[in-house]
């Protein structure tokens, strides 16, 4: 097996391909962003920025990382690597690495889920965006874990990279896929980086996701939107699979890393987090939706 850093990144000041050097990414035009002792690069420039420290807290990051190292998660991993190693054993051509984008990776899980199941198939480029800079942080930290529980490794396996789905600074048409895992989809982007033919997977919550949390911290809950798949601009639905199963948290401690992982943190009253937080037990579903879109020829 072999993983690599995705190496086509284009600056985010005027969209040319920025190369590496001195521990440095730079383009033709003078722009430089160094690279940071943890291994990662900020990409993301001030006038894109919606606030001074956008995207998931450092609390947030760090419950994230808490409840996914628990294994809560991991038949969505599964399912998100097996997607993806399918669509790669059968796009790959061998001559390249099969490229992947996670685009608001957080703090790397899904992405270091997938190197690890990737052993003895396809050589893999990979890449996690994250508009967060603690999460990109995180995620850098964890890199040695890419594909091995060896020891640590002085060469990064993914590229981290700071910076925003809204404006990603890859070049256009150079990935083989993308993955947007509970995010922010911006198609376009998404389309303009993509080669054709090439996947993108978005991963929703569906109608019952956290349902039994849901209704301990709400009032009331909205009604379920419509499940069906509405083909993207520039893209051909090619396959839908619902994944659905139930998790015994046992313990505060997961209960809270559970709500402090979720936007429904900020969306609920404090009456509705006091009556989380008085938990210490909780029978929760976990229903997901993964949609396979394929970039138009």
């Amino acid at each position: 097996m072999s993983i690599t850093p995705f190496q086509a990144l284009a600056c985010p000041l005027d969209g040319k391909p920025l190369t590496m050097a001195n521990n440095a990414w730079r383009c033709t035009a003078g722009h430089g962003f160094d690279i940071a002792k943890q291994g990662y690069v900020n990409l993301l420039p001030v006038q894109q920025k919606r606030s001074s420290d956008p995207g998931d807290s450092k609390t947030m990051v760090a419950a994230r990382q808490r409840f996914l190292d628990a294994g809560y998660y991991q038949p969505i991993a599964d399912a998100v690597s097996r997607a993806v190693l399918g669509q790669g054993e059968r796009q790959s051509t061998r001559d390249a690495p099969f490229s992947c984008l996670d685009a608001g990776c957080g703090e790397g899980y899904y992405l270091r889920q997938l190197a690890n199941a990737a052993q003895h198939t396809l050589p893999l480029a990979l890449m996690g965006l994250d508009i967060s800079k603690w999460a990109v942080l995180a995620a850098a930290k964890q890199g040695s874990r890419l594909g091995s529980q060896q020891e640590h490794s002085q060469t990064p396996q993914s590229q981290w990279v700071v910076g925003s789905n809204a404006h990603l600074p890859v070049q256009s048409q150079t990935l083989d896929s993308v993955l947007c895992m509970f995010g922010f989809p911006v198609i376009g982007e998404f389309a303009r980086v993509l080669k054709p033919g090439g996947m993108l997977l978005q991963v929703e919550a569906g109608p019952s996701h956290l349902r039994e949390l849901r209704e301990i911290i709400y009032p009331t809950l909205k009604p379920e939107r419509p499940s069906e798949s509405k083909v993207s601009e520039g893209f051909i639905h090619h396959h839908t699979e619902r994944l659905c199963y139930s998790l015994a948290l046992d313990g505060a401690k997961d209960i809270a890393d559970l709500l402090a992982m979720t936007p429904h943190l900020y969306r609920a009253s404090a009456e509705g987090r006091a009556r989380a937080g008085a938990l210490e037990a909780l029978s929760i579903t976990v229903e997901v939706r993964l949609v396979q879109w394929l970039r138009s020829e």
